[in-house]
């Protein structure tokens, strides 16, 4: 019998990786994810994709989640837009000049994956009022967190409710499926000041104290599909 764990409250989706994100009302999901999401990225001349820490794949570029991005309709045309909110004239000009290097520009996703882990990225409000609790010294809202959905859950649910839904698929009546795997393993921009968001360092020693680090739940794609603001979300 499924078990209903939430209701969709928000929906986000980031058209450049590493820059704030594009509310929806509702969006297409297929295999890739959220369409559209982090389908662009900074990408500088060695390859590597702005973001903000050095792995094998990501470059940190400071500053990139002072920046917006939106795609509307056209998933073929991103729009960035300046610390001010307003759309950029020639994205990879306004790059180079904001980041201060010669070697970057905007870039369409090929052989190497913009994701960090997983395509889908579920928070409940369960687990983000605990955060306000904890830290209450910081400003926090769900985009120190980058989800892709935002998850209303019923009065009661215990934080990190996510943690038990690994393993299990996530439904949405007559649409999308997802297939719960693992939590995000959080990083230092999760404290990153962004627009309305202070620099706040205190929320990622907290979670790192509390949970290990980890904070929401990951998901790949088992059935594809639209999802809307105000849809249900059961577990089968």
């Amino acid at each position: 019998m499924a078990e209903i764990i939430g209701v969709v409250e928000r929906l986000w989706r980031y058209p450049v990786k590493s820059t704030g994100g594009e509310p929806l009302d509702a969006v297409e999901v297929d295999e890739r994810g959220l369409a559209g999401d982090r389908l662009y990225a900074v990408r500088d001349g060695s390859g590597k994709l702005g973001s903000g820490k050095n792995t094998r794949r990501f470059r940190r570029m400071d500053g990139l989640l002072r920046l917006g991005s939106r795609l509307g309709n056209r998933i073929d045309a991103p729009e960035l837009l300046d610390p001010l909110g307003s759309p950029v004239a020639g994205p990879n000009a306004f790059l180079r000049a904001y980041l201060e290097r010669e070697d970057v520009e905007l870039a369409r996703e090929d052989a190497v994956s913009h994701f960090d882990q997983l395509p889908v990225s579920v928070l409940t409000t369960a687990t983000l009022d605990w955060v306000r609790g904890a830290v209450p010294s910081a400003a926090v809202d769900e985009r120190r967190f980058r989800p892709n959905i935002l998850l209303r859950t019923p009065p009661g649910t215990p934080a990190f409710a996510e943690d038990g839904w690994f393993g299990r698929q996530g439904r949405v009546r007559g649409g999308v499926r997802l297939d719960f795997v693992r939590s995000s393993e959080r990083c230092a921009m999760t404290g990153t000041a962004q627009p309305g968001l202070p620099h706040a360092p205190e929320i990622l020693r907290t979670i790192t104290q509390e949970h290990d680090g980890r904070l929401d739940a990951l998901a790949t794609v088992a059935w594809a599909g639209r999802i809307r603001v105000g849809d249900v979300l059961a577990l089968a």
